[in-house]
């Protein structure tokens, strides 16, 4: 097993944080979106799942494992893979200077999902959602990047409360 440095850790750890957070609460505006717009909650995080079952699946309306399960793994993967990149530029330690650059790596992702990678690596939701709904899940996605920052650096409050 090879040695993972100390830094790579604690990258992977904020990296995890921020990425989940952000992944949870862009998967729960999918699926308000998907009710909205569909009257179908899975049908736009069943999306993702094309990676694996092709582009028919990003169609299915109804819920399942095989579909919005692996469609929400994939989802899941590739915010912690973003998170990655985000706590990368921006590893600093301070409060301020947070939401900038959450905003550029969601945009920088929006770009790559869907101008750069083949259309069966898009995140699939795009066929079921209206231009509007997308935007509003990737600045969604940039807001927990940055909540997720916000706990890493121990920003909150109730944080600063419990060292006392």
């Amino acid at each position: 097993m090879l040695p993972v440095k100390l830094s790579e850790n604690k990258l992977l750890r904020k990296a995890m944080i921020s990425g989940s957070i952000a992944s949870l609460l862009s998967a729960i505006f999918l699926a308000i979106l998907g009710k909205s717009e569909l009257g179908k909650t899975a049908a736009p995080i069943n999306g993702p799942s094309q990676w694996v079952w092709g582009k028919y699946a990003s169609f299915l309306n109804y819920f399942s494992w095989r579909y919005t399960g692996v469609g929400y793994v994939i989802h899941h993967a590739a915010s912690i893979f973003w998170a990655l990149f985000y706590e990368k530029i921006n590893p600093g330690k301070n409060c301020q200077g947070i939401v900038i650059p959450t905003l550029m790596v969601s945009v920088v992702a929006y770009i790559v999902d869907f101008y750069v990678v083949p259309k069966r690596f898009s995140p699939g939701f795009e066929r079921r959602l209206s231009k509007g709904s997308l935007f509003v899940v990737y600045g969604i996605f940039a807001l927990g990047l940055a909540g997720g920052s916000y706990i890493n650096r121990n920003c909150l409050e109730i944080n600063k409360l419990n060292k006392d």
